[in-house]
């Protein structure tokens, strides 16, 4: 049995799947997903009906991408009880998103909720049901291989906020759930676990000014003092077709392995 850790497929399904062919993916394996399987990628629909039932040896983590859609279908619920709208009626689904986008332009930023409604006639009454499997899913999930604590998170793991006081970051985190969904450098800086290792993503390693800028490959760091191993995997798949440097990366946790797409 080998265990597979993949982040930020935003939407590119199909090389998801390739991804699981290509490393001989079968169901004595477990995958575990860092979050972000929707937006800018062109099969968002099909990552969502995906997580539905994604089989039994697949952990999904969730992303802050997967936060804000769950967010967005939760303010659609509430105009559309306000206004008397019928949340199983396509129409009337796209009102409740029109209505907030003009209350909003970060609303449904990408027009993932508007592709659903207009191409796939998805409903808000679905929308409520993928919403509720993304509430279901952990901020991280934790294992351990070869004695070590292994964590797999969207944007970066903290212990406690506690140790943030006093420290000049680049963003606040009033939760520990926005430090594991959004942290990017100050995941490097201030988190982790000793002697452990964390997995996570959210930052493109195709982001040429970020610190985890490796020409879409793997980014790894090691922190001495607390022995701990940083791994960031999104090595920028939302962005294939427009960065030819940007692809889907697979990690085999037994041999710390790496497998590109």
């Amino acid at each position: 049995m080998s265990t597979y850790v993949m982040t930020d497929i935003h939407g590119h399904y199909d090389a998801m799947m390739s991804m699981l062919e290509k490393i001989g993916f079968s169901a004595e394996d477990r995958l575990i997903c860092g979050g972000d399987y929707i937006d800018r990628g062109p099969k968002s629909y099909e990552m969502l009906k995906w997580i539905e039932a994604p089989g039994e040896n697949v952990i999904l983590v969730r992303g802050n991408h997967d936060e804000e859609f769950a967010c967005y279908v939760e303010l659609m619920t509430a105009i559309s009880r306000k206004t008397g709208l019928d949340m199983n009626h396509e129409e009337d689904t796209l009102t409740a998103c029109e209505a907030l986008s003009r209350i909003s332009s970060y609303f449904d930023y990408y027009g993932t909720l508007r592709y659903l409604i207009q191409k796939r006639g998805v409903t808000l009454g679905q929308m409520i049901r993928w919403a509720a499997c993304i509430r279901k899913m952990p901020c991280f999930h934790e294992i351990t291989m070869d004695g070590r604590r292994c964590i797999i998170v969207h944007g970066g793991y903290i212990e406690s906020l506690d140790v943030l006081e006093g420290m000049e970051t680049d963003d606040t985190y009033d939760s520990l759930e926005k430090f594991y969904l959004t942290a990017r450098d100050d995941a490097y800086l201030f988190g982790g676990v000793e002697h452990g290792m964390i997995l996570a993503g959210h930052t493109p390693t195709t982001a040429r000014y970020e610190l985890p800028f490796n020409h879409g490959k793997v980014y790894r760091a090691y922190d001495e003092e607390t022995d701990c191993v940083f791994y960031d995997l999104d090595c920028g798949c939302g962005f294939k077709g427009s960065n030819p440097e940007a692809r889907l990366a697979c990690m085999r946790l037994e041999d710390e392995k790496v497998f590109y797409l």
